[in-house]
């Protein structure tokens, strides 16, 4: 995990962080699946996520389920 960390900041912002903000979101998992997959930027401040295109959608959903149960 090189660019997040579960419980502190590192390039971009923890895990925990990240299910803390998107809790009461119905539509976060695949929001941020979509992310993963294609990346991001201007949420979190002026670092850009980059896109994960060799990450299937399957996987995406399943790594975007994940980050928001680390609570």
């Amino acid at each position: 995990m090189a660019c997040h960390a579960i419980d502190r900041k590192l390039v971009g912002p923890s895990y925990k962080d990240v299910a803390k903000k998107y809790a009461a979101d119905k539509g976060a998992a695949d929001a941020l699946a979509a992310k993963i997959q294609k990346g991001g930027s201007g949420v979190w401040g002026a670092i850009p996520m980059p896109a994960n295109p060799q990450v299937s959608e399957a996987d995406a959903k399943k790594l975007a389920a994940w980050v928001l149960s680390q609570k």
